[in-house]
């Protein structure tokens, strides 16, 4: 493999500009931009959770879903470049469908907590939220150009499979789900 970066300070960004994957310029404001930090900053909550101790298959899954998020990163730095499919929405999919499975019935609305990794889960789960809602903008915004269908899917998705793995985490500690009460403790 080649070395992707030999200089880390370029300068060339000082004038509130960058640059996309496909040699554009752009404003360091635009969505596109704003995207592209937002699945960045997701990919590193997933690192940060990534350095509990956490089960092996939870932190195999997160691994995958980290290069999952680096390949959403190149689809979002070059204009008209596709790199996730629909096979890795169903993937996720699968993924939630064999973590909900051990879950009992949602009674309640669940509050973000418990334990810490299932903290850091919920921070996960909401960090995604506001990536896919910075996507969405992006895609309305460019139209064709902006982002494929799969991607968006993906971010969905992945915010739906951190709610199940918060509670996953809680129950295999042994640690109940926060609940929303109707009616506060006082």
């Amino acid at each position: 493999m080649a070395t992707r970066l030999s200089v880390i300070t370029t300068r060339t960004g000082d004038e509130g500009l960058t640059g996309l994957g496909d040699g554009s310029r752009v404003s360091k404001d635009t969505q596109r931009i704003a995207a592209m930090g937002d699945v960045d900053e997701l990919n590193s909550v997933l690192g940060l959770w990534r350095t509990e101790s956490l089960d092996t298959d939870i932190d195999t899954l997160l691994g995958a879903i980290q290069h999952d998020l680096f390949d959403l990163g190149a689809e979002l730095c070059i204009p008209g470049y596709a790199c996730l499919n629909a096979s890795r929405v169903a993937w996720l999919d699968t993924a939630i469908a064999e973590h909900n499975a051990v879950l009992s019935k949602l009674e309640e609305f669940i509050l973000p907590g418990g334990t810490r990794p299932a903290a850091l889960a919920h921070m996960a789960r909401t960090v995604c939220r506001r990536a896919e809602r910075s996507v969405v903008a992006m895609a309305n915004a460019e139209g064709a150009s902006g982002v494929t269908v799969p991607a968006r899917q993906y971010l969905n998705r992945l915010s739906d499979l951190c709610f199940v793995l918060a509670r996953v985490l809680n129950l295999r500690a042994g640690q109940n789900d926060v609940l929303w009460q109707r009616e506060p403790a006082t």
